[in-house]
């Protein structure tokens, strides 16, 4: 495209991703602890259950307002 980076004619929406990356990184590394523990049955499942559930929608909401 002869750009030097992604979304070089909008700075707006790179702005953007970098804010949701914020969010969303964090979230994605609880998420993999928790299956991690799950998977090895290891501590509170139930608990380890529900941090999945939260951040997948922590997620989710994430990925809808970028839409």
């Amino acid at each position: 495209t002869g750009f030097s980076m992604l979304q070089q004619e909008d700075p707006l929406s790179r702005k953007s991703v970098k804010i949701r990356e914020r969010i969303v990184l964090p979230l994605l590394s609880i998420q993999q602890y928790a299956l991690m523990k799950i998977q090895k049955g290891e501590g509170n499942i139930e608990a380890y259950k529900k941090l999945v559930t939260r951040s997948l929608f922590g997620n989710i909401n994430a990925s809808r307002n970028s839409a």
